[in-house]
């Protein structure tokens, strides 16, 4: 998991954009409207992160059809130490 984190937070262009969505999420689980408005990002960019956070196990989504929740998965949160880690150096 933890070479995921490095590859999806910080190996790549979007990785900035997917860590504060992480960083955002880990504050308050919410949905991807809550999340283009708390930071200040176009929608579909949102979209485009979250479907790359939940496609590696980042994070989870709650079952509904309509105003999804998403919060950081169990997975991520055993590794929150690297989480943290490597949001400090995307930070710098």
């Amino acid at each position: 998991m933890e070479t995921v984190l490095w590859q999806t937070l910080a190996g790549t262009r979007g990785g900035p954009n997917r860590a504060r969505v992480l960083r955002a999420l880990a504050d308050q689980p919410r949905n991807a409207n809550q999340l283009a408005d708390d930071l200040d990002l176009a929608y579909n960019t949102v979209r485009y992160h979250l479907d790359i956070l939940e496609e590696n196990g980042v994070i989870t989504s709650s079952d509904a059809d309509y105003g999804v929740i998403y919060l950081p998965s169990e997975r991520a949160r055993t590794h929150w130490d690297t989480v943290e880690q490597i949001l400090t150096q995307v930070d710098d």
